[in-house]
């Protein structure tokens, strides 16, 4: 409890505004899932309702809820970008610590993945890969999780090389330590910090590129996430010509960039943070 104090006290105005908004986000789709759970996909008023005491974001063409929409749409990004973000997070660190313990024709395998990954144009590949794998949730977060591992296997790597030379890692070895040992006892320990920045990073990359793809057509048609709903919204005959765009098409994008915007932050003030210490 006091580490959490310290860190909550070590963060930036920024920072702290982004947790609050955060939790709010969360609050919002948990309370969404728990009350409604089925009105994002079902007409509760007339088309196009303007936002009122019924439809606190007014409704879309079909006469749905947009608050609905939204709130739902909420808990597919944060899938999306979380699960992203541990498949990514995870597999790249495990490769990056392999890397950095073994050396030698290992690293330069693991490295060589990652210069290859890295240099690959990502939003067309994820295009590519997403229309040829399919548009399910599932496929969305393997494909960018593997466009996404490489920064922190390189991170992590990185770490592993510095931290191999430290004198008590050197006296451990010395006693017999093996590579498990060394793994739970110190390399873990120094790198979770790292590990943990990585994917809050990478967790509002996948929102994003979750949201590129289904703009784009290539997302889950049933998923209502908020690329979804900005892509039907946008797609509607004169939408710029009625009164509707203002929040049709305002409400899912700022919600998408708030969600993006304090993810950035955060992990601003947390790399911050773990450089310090």
């Amino acid at each position: 409890m006091i580490r959490q104090t310290k860190i909550w006290k070590s963060l930036s105005g920024s920072g702290k505004v982004s947790i609050v908004l955060l939790l709010l986000i969360v609050s919002f789709t948990v309370g969404y899932h728990l009350f409604g759970s089925e009105t994002y996909r079902q007409p509760s008023g007339s088309s196009l309702e303007a936002p009122g005491l019924r439809h606190m974001m007014g409704t879309d063409d079909l006469g749905i809820d947009i608050a609905a929409q939204i709130g739902h749409g909420a808990g597919v990004s944060l899938l999306v970008g979380i699960s992203s973000a541990l498949l990514a997070g995870l597999g790249g660190s495990i490769l990056g610590i392999l890397a950095g313990y073994y050396r030698g024709w290992k690293d330069k395998l693991v490295m060589g993945l990652c210069d290859v990954v890295m240099t690959m144009p990502q939003m067309p590949l994820l295009i590519v890969l997403g229309a040829f794998f399919g548009s399910s949730t599932r496929n969305i977060i393997l494909v960018i999780g593997f466009m996404s591992w490489a920064g922190p296997a390189r991170i992590v790597r990185s770490r592993m090389l510095s931290m191999g030379k430290e004198a008590y890692v050197a006296a451990a070895r010395s006693y017999g330590a093996g590579f498990f040992h060394l793994l739970m006892k110190h390399f873990i320990p120094g790198l979770y910090p790292l590990i943990l920045v990585s994917m809050i990073r990478i967790v509002g990359h996948a929102i994003v590129a979750e949201a590129g793809l289904s703009f784009l057509g290539l997302g889950d048609p049933v998923s209502k996430s908020w690329g979804v709903i900005l892509n039907r919204s946008i797609n509607f005959p004169g939408i710029f010509f009625v009164e509707s765009w203002k929040w049709w098409v305002l409400f899912p994008l700022v919600f998408l960039l708030v969600l993006v915007v304090s993810f950035a932050f955060l992990g601003r003030d947390l790399e911050k943070i773990m450089n310090t210490k």
